[in-house]
């Protein structure tokens, strides 16, 4: 793909991802006691893939949301045609889901909780001292 957009003319290395990610979407090869090999062409062995786009220089990349993709390439390709019809975005990354770690929403209390007896890690903790300004 080109830095242009035209996905049949060729782009220098530094404009295009040439590599796959790790266990984003496994080939199967056949092997000689297994049987037939899998198609990756076949739509329901692609990998997810989660997408995070960069709307302006200086931004954060924010989580734009998950398409389905055989490889890293075609990822990107999908995720700029997705989320990106408007020129809305600079920078597009895609991570496949299953390198993301994520903690449990259910455990949210004992997870973002503060140790016990440490308090004072919070501003509430400390009383305003009198005579003092602009605090």
């Amino acid at each position: 793909m080109s830095p242009h957009g035209n996905p049949d003319a060729p782009a220098s290395s530094a404009t295009e991802i040439n590599r796959e990610a790790p266990n984003a979407s496994p080939k199967v090869e056949a092997a000689p006691e297994a049987g037939p090999a899998v198609d990756h062409h076949d739509r329901s062995t692609w990998g997810l893939w989660e997408v995070f786009v960069r709307s302006s220089r200086g931004l954060s990349h924010v989580h734009a949301g998950s398409l389905h993709a055989p490889d890293a390439a075609m990822a990107l390709r999908n995720a700029r045609d997705l989320y990106t019809r408007r020129n809305e975005g600079v920078s597009i990354w895609v991570v496949p889901a299953d390198a993301i770690a994520a903690s449990d929403p259910d455990s949210k209390g004992s997870f973002f909780e503060s140790p016990q007896g440490k308090d004072y890690r919070h501003a509430t903790y400390y009383t305003k001292s009198e005579g003092v300004k602009h605090l």
